[in-house]
């Protein structure tokens, strides 16, 4: 039987896609560099150390103030956040009924943190594990079973909603089941 619920968040949870990018995009160019959307979405879902090296961006400086002003930017285009109500609204009444719940993300904590709180979804996931939580990107395992451990249920009591393959893969790799949410969710 099925205690737990685990989602990703970017792109499963929320379409932050465009949030991200513009934010990204002012970080970039406040720095003299340029980021395409296009080159945004070929790394869209990476960490953000592999997101600097698919941008070429090698030094470290360079970095830490892209990461930085993409932070104080991020808020500003929360507006363009487009939220996946009717899996919010399943994990909620999962939670008011008594599951667990959590959240497995490759975002940093703060930003993640603040996108819930812009959705009104802060108190629907007993744990919310992030990017920096963990040594290992997905599709290393780690996330997911920190994520167990956490909740305390074992991988065959959970089921976790993953919207990339390389979350899937993490997800299997954890011994979770897991159902791929495609982006037809949020097709206008």
């Amino acid at each position: 039987m099925i205690q737990a619920i685990i989602c990703d968040f970017d792109g499963t949870l929320a379409n932050t896609f465009a949030a991200n990018y513009h934010a990204y995009r002012d970080a970039f160019c406040e720095q003299g560099l340029t980021l395409t959307e296009d080159d945004y979405r070929a790394a869209f879902g990476l960490r953000f150390d592999g997101f600097m090296r698919m941008a070429g961006i090698e030094d470290i400086e360079v970095a830490r103030r892209i990461r930085e002003r993409k932070r104080e930017l991020y808020p500003q285009y929360f507006h363009l956040l487009k939220p996946n109500t009717r899996l919010l609204e399943m994990v909620r009444a999962f939670h008011q009924g008594g599951g667990k719940t959590a959240i497995a993300s490759t975002a940093r904590r703060e930003n993640l943190e603040a996108a819930l709180k812009n959705m009104g979804a802060t108190d629907i996931f007993d744990v919310i594990l992030c990017g920096e939580m963990v040594e290992h990107g997905k599709p290393h395992p780690e996330i997911y079973l920190k994520a167990l451990d956490m909740l305390q249920v074992k991988a065959d009591e959970a089921l976790c909603f993953e919207d990339s393959q390389t979350g899937m893969q993490a997800a299997q790799a954890g011994g979770v089941q897991c159902i791929r949410v495609t982006n037809d969710w949020y097709i206008e």
